[in-house]
């Protein structure tokens, strides 16, 4: 089953509009790809003519009566003036026109009134007659007044006056001005207004509206004239009627009293006839005394949106008026005597506009022509025939019937070919179109090229052309390939111009097709072919952008597309849907590589929407996203001060572009240029909603402000300043602050306060009065000062007393408010009186508690600071001779009666004072109190060194600790094998009872083995902390003794070993192999070197104290053998390394911590209420050199 599309012809029909305006002209063009096959001929067709009404302004040079048409053969052109033949080339004043058409030029020669008239253009060939619309051409005249001679008008006062202007008519618009000889403009307003017939209304006159010069002037501003009308005076006479006044005041004239009556318009109702789209203006001026105002109503409902009243309320316009504005609409005018009013039936007419215009069309011979002709309008519209430009009964046709708005052609043949007219009136204006009717028969044509290529993208919608014109209309068929049938299903669509519509294309519609055109007068045929291709689409799209002015913002655009097109995509850019030329100088910004877009110093005009458009031959695809510009605020503008009261007022301002970025505040700035000038300080910051802000002043300043906006990105540059405004001097506003009462002397008190800033000052003379008074003396009156300077002393006080204390400020304008009173203490003096009944209870070897009796507040003389504690060490009770050791203190604040005092030196005997203190320092002492403390355990050995080191042997030495804090009982020694891993022998114990023992042997070491070994001082209550030392046996018997440094008073631990030679632990039978001795023997030459220069280093320069040797060797520890040692040793490796200190008798107690307050000089520190240490101890003492300290403890 074939499927071919309904008859259709595949014309191209257009509508030719000229730029002059010819609405009426319709064509009918043949392509000209058929002009091409045969010759056809054509009817004329207007194609441009010149506007319905052509004025001829004085300064134009010419003016063109234009005339052109096409048609087949070449239309010949004649014109009618009014109704009658006009023959241009008759006419030689008149220029010929240069393209061959129909126009022709009237030359400005001064002489233009006979060329005025109604003219009219015919366009002809031998197929029929085009006409053009009517053309006006109107020659203004210049208007001008009437000379005359106007006598003066005279009115009585309060009574209402017209002054005429009778304007002559010209070309329009008109505008009326009212003014006087010298063109001042007559002031209007509610009771004087001028018409809009151009008088000049006084609802009452008064004696000042006398004047000679009353002149209207009428502006023609088309013609570029203004004419003047002779001057007219107007003399307002007094009424003469008197009536009393207020008493006292003697007489005054009166004005009669009258209601209202309407100069303009006359009568009570007014009908209004306009046309759609023009303004409507409703006027009433009203007159009586005093003077009337005027309303506007609507008659049944409410006036316009659009309505608008203007001049001072007696004119009501509304801009293109439309069908809904009709209706009644009434004037009011009122005042306290009466009213009056006026109808207004406003009537909305139009013009004829085409509902259906007749159609150019081709019509096969025999067939029935239909020509219709609709339009509307207000009043209805008359339509009237013409057939090539001749009244339908010049040109009789028998198969012609003609109807209101339609003409019928029965059987028509070639010879009705012509031009049909029709032409709707009615008062408002004329149109008229001219229709091509075209009687042929004719074969087909295709116009559309034969075997085109077409690709289309898979989903989407392809269309394939078949362009045909011929006469009658050709039956259009497509089929696929070598098929003879038509295709066929929902996705494909034959158009009435032949074109085949493919929709959601798939792979399989790929092929060739042919199209095939056929009508009773013959057939013809062309092929396409169709490809299908992958979509173009975008995979990687541009995102949206925020992005601060003046940085760079990049958009990326990435798209995949079938490969065929490869050397065939084009990107490109969009701005605002505006293609980015990259070669403009205009667009320098901005930079295409690869997809991106990169648009450089973002400025706020490349703001907007970036799309990237991404085509190839066949599709395209498309994505945007939007470019947001921030910034800060732009600076504010237009500040303005209002509600000026001298202490305040009020700022506003109109924002700035806040750049995409909401304004949160705005910070509001003043410069007081009396003062500072060129210096802004804030006053104020307001929410960034606000436009507004009330500001407190200060008297007597000179006052300039500026406002900036503040948003995320940050504060913008502040507003230009506003107005300056000078506040007058006032009294001050406030009295100091920060009032501070002090006594440095016993019987003195100085107080002093925070002088108010110059700005606060308010006016000149600022001082400031003191006053004060003992407190608690009920009524006595305040000892009152005046001073300039912001701090006063208090002579000849009690001492510690409190005092009332006011500060008020004056100026010469008088006195600040009534100030505050604050409370204040005259000087203090030292405390009179020493604690009593000190006591000291002994909380361990190292710690006391002290108590006292507090002392009295009589005797304090001031504000109790708190207690300071002063003790010393008088002896060690290992000796007999007591000796004043060096004084140490803490305090302790506030009132409190015991304290604990730490740090103390075991087994020693101290002497102890208490003392109060307030703000002017220490009161005396108590009575020195003497305590002991108990037995303790010693501080570390000083002392620690390794001799006669032998292959099984080590001897020891040392020295006792300086600190035994007690009776010492004898020492503990360990000692453990150690090499170069983390693993270690077991500890090995040896108790030396002896307590003056200075050495001992150990027998039984391993030869060419490491052992570390360690030595504790010990008394009753147990063991000290432990002095560490290292050391290597030798591989054969020695006889050298070797010294090893002395231990230091720092805890340090030791790391050179010996593994560089070889001499960690050997185990096994590689001790019997004969290389291996040889080895050892060189080794233990070497060692021997070592020792002899170890031993003679650490001599040759004296004995040092350790202090001294650290200072020299900082780091012993990187030293390793470089140190030229052998011995190793460490002062604060108490610890075993991975095991622990474990005594042979399990009995050693706890070593007390080796912090001690003994070791620090006499500086305060301070001790919470309950005696804790809340300071540090201060002056630090030296102690011996040979003194180590330990902070582990050690049981044995």
């Amino acid at each position: 089953m074939r499927w071919s599309g309904r008859p259709g012809v595949a014309l191209f029909l257009g509508v030719v509009l000229s730029f002059s305006g010819t609405p009426g002209s319709s064509s009918l063009d043949i392509p000209l790809e058929v002009l091409s096959h045969m010759n056809i001929e054509q009817l004329p067709t207007i194609t441009a003519q010149s506007p319905n009404t052509m004025i001829a302004f004085p300064f134009d040079e010419s003016y063109s009566m234009r005339c052109a048409a096409k048609g087949n053969p070449e239309p010949e052109f004649r014109w009618t003036k009014n109704g009658q033949e006009f023959d241009p080339d008759q006419d030689p004043r008149l220029l010929p026109p240069e393209d061959g058409s129909g126009t022709f030029i009237i030359p400005n020669n001064g002489n233009l009134s006979e060329f005025q008239g109604i003219y009219r253009c015919y366009a002809s060939n031998k197929l029929g007659t085009a006409i053009s619309e009517e053309i006006e051409f109107v020659v203004p005249h210049v208007p001008k007044f009437p000379k005359e001679k106007i006598d003066p008008i005279e009115v009585e006062e309060g009574q209402p006056v017209t002054l005429k202007c009778n304007p002559p008519k010209g070309i329009p618009p008109l505008q009326i001005y009212w003014m006087t000889i010298g063109l001042q403009h007559i002031e209007q307003d509610e009771r004087v207004s001028i018409g809009l017939n151009g008088n000049l209304y006084f609802a009452n006159a008064l004696e000042r509206d006398s004047r000679r010069d009353y002149c209207c002037f009428a502006s023609f501003s088309r013609i570029r004239t203004i004419v003047q009308k002779t001057a007219m005076s107007l003399v307002v006479r007094n009424t003469g009627l008197k009536t009393d006044s207020a008493p006292g005041s003697g007489f005054a004239n009166s004005i009669l009293k009258s209601k209202p009556s309407l100069l303009s318009p006359p009568g009570v109702q007014t009908y209004t006839h306009l046309v759609k789209g023009q303004a409507l203006m409703l006027e009433c001026i009203a007159a009586g005394y005093p003077t009337p105002k005027v309303e506007w109503i609507r008659v049944g409902q409410g006036l316009p949106d659009r309505a608008i009243v203007e001049n001072h309320g007696k004119v009501l316009h509304i801009p293109n008026v439309q069908q809904e504005d009709e209706g009644q609409y009434k004037c009011k005018a009122k005042n306290g005597h009466g009213e009056a009013s006026h109808f207004f039936h406003v009537t909305v007419e139009e013009p004829p506009q085409w509902t259906t215009r007749p159609e150019s069309q081709i019509s096969m011979i025999g067939s029935d022509v239909l020509i219709k002709c609709v339009a509307t309008g207000n009043p209805k519209p008359t339509i009237s025939w013409r057939v090539n430009g001749l009244a339908l009964n010049e040109v009789p046709a028998a198969n012609r019937k003609v109807f209101d708005n339609k003409i019928i052609l029965e059987r028509a043949n070639s010879s009705d070919s012509a031009v049909y007219q029709c032409e709707a009136s009615n008062k408002h204006g004329t149109i008229l179109a001219n229709a091509n009717i075209m009687i042929m028969n004719l074969p087909p044509v295709i116009v559309t090229e034969d075997s085109l290529q077409y690709s289309a993208v898979q989903g989407k919608t392809i269309v394939l052309h078949c362009k045909t014109f011929s006469s009658p209309p050709s039956v259009i068929t497509w089929s696929k390939e070598d098929s003879a049938d038509s295709v066929t299903g929902p996705r494909f669509f034959l158009h009435d111009n032949g074109s085949l519509e493919i929709s959601a294309v798939e792979e399989g519609d790929m092929g060739e097709y042919s199209c095939i055109a056929k009508n009773r007068e013959g057939s013809r045929a062309i092929t396409a072919f169709l490809d299908i291709k992958e979509p173009t689409k975008i995979v990687d799209p541009p995102m949206d952008l925020r992005i601060l002015v003046g940085t760079t913002a990049q958009f990326v655009c990435q798209a995949e597309f079938d490969r065929s097109f490869n050397h065939e995509m084009e990107t490109y850019w969009l701005k605002d849907s505006v293609v980015i030329a990259l070669n403009d100088t205009e667009n320098m910004g901005y930079l295409v590589d690869d997809g991106i877009l990169q648009i450089a110093n973002v400025s706020y005009s490349d703001q907007g929407r970036y799309s990237c458009v991404v085509r190839s031959p066949v599709d395209q695809d498309i994505a945007s996203a939007h470019l947001i510009v921030t910034d800060v605020p732009d600076a504010p503008e237009d500040l303005m001060l209002s509600e000026l009261s001298g202490k305040s007022v009020k700022l506003k301002w109109i924002p700035g572009d806040d750049h995409n970025s909401s304004t949160t505040a705005f910070v509001i700035e003043f410069e007081e240029s009396q003062r500072e000038p060129g210096i802004w300080r804030e006053a104020q910051r307001v929410p960034g909603s606000h436009t507004s802000a009330l500001l407190k002043l200060h008297g007597h300043a000179d006052y300039r402000f500026r406002v900036s906006g503040v948003n995320e990105v940050g504060q913008g540059r502040p507003s230009e300043p506003s107005e300056s405004y000078k506040t007058p001097a006032r009294a001050p506003d406030k009295n100091p602050e920060n009032i501070k009462i002090e006594g440095h002397l016993p019987h003195e008190m100085d107080i002093n306060w925070e002088p108010l800033a110059p700005i606060e000052h308010n006016g000149p003379g600022l001082e400031y009065k003191v006053s004060y008074r003992q407190q608690g003396t009920g009524d006595e009156d305040w000892q009152e000062h005046v001073v300039k300077r912001h701090s006063f002393i208090v002579k000849g006080t009690p001492t510690f007393v409190p005092y009332e204390i006011k500060i008020q400020a004056r100026n010469h304008k008088g006195w600040a408010p009534e100030p505050r009173v604050i409370v204040g203490y005259s000087g203090e003096d030292f405390p009179s009186a020493a604690p009593d009944d000190v006591a000291v209870e002994v909380v361990n070897n190292t710690l006391v508690k002290v108590s006292w009796a507090r002392v009295h507040k009589d005797k304090l003389h001031g504000r109790l600071g708190g207690y300071r504690v002063n003790w010393w060490r008088l002896r060690s009770l290992l000796a007999s001779k007591k000796s004043h050791g060096e004084k140490h203190a803490l305090t302790f604040p506030g009132d409190r009666s015991h304290a604990l005092v730490p740090g103390l030196r075991p087994f020693s005997e101290y002497s102890l004072i208490v003392m109060a203190f307030n703000g002017r320092g220490n009161g005396p002492g108590s009575h020195p109190v003497t305590f002991r403390t108990p037995e303790g355990v010693p501080d570390q050995i000083s002392v620690l060194r390794t001799m006669d080191i032998k292959k099984h042997s080590v001897s020891l030495s040392w020295s006792p600790p300086v600190e035994p804090n007690g009776v010492l009982t004898g020492y503990l020694l360990q000692y453990q094998l150690i090499n170069d891993t983390e693993e270690v022998g077991p500890l090995v114990s040896v108790n030396v009872s002896d307590p003056d023992a200075s050495k001992w042997l150990l027998p039984d070491l391993e030869a060419m083995s490491k052992y570390k070994f360690y030595l504790r001082a010990c008394t009753r209550l147990g063991c000290g902390p432990a002095t560490s030392e290292e050391c290597a046996t030798t591989p054969e018997a020695s006889q050298t003794s070797t010294r090893s440094p002395p231990s230091t008073t720092v805890a340090r631990k030791a790391n050179t070993t010996l593994s560089s030679l070889g001499l960690a632990s050997i185990h096994g039978g590689i001790s019997t192999q004969g290389w291996f001795i040889g080895l050892m023997c060189a080794v233990a030459l070497l060692t021997l070197i070592l020792l002899i220069a170890c031993f003679v280093n650490r001599n040759k320069g004296g004995k040092y104290s350790v202090k001294e040797k650290e200072d020299l060797h900082p780091d012993v520890e990187s030293q390793g053998m470089n140190d030229d040692t052998f011995c190793e040793y460490s002062d604060n490796d108490e610890k075993p390394l991975k095991g622990s200190l474990h005594s042979t008798s399990g009995d050693m107690k706890p070593a007390d911590s080796g912090d001690s307050l003994v070791d620090y000089g006499e500086e305060e520190a301070q001790f919470n209420e309950d005696g804790s240490f809340i300071g540090e101890y201060t002056g630090r003492k030296e102690k011996p050199s040979t003194e180590n300290k330990a902070n582990t403890q050690i049981t044995a």
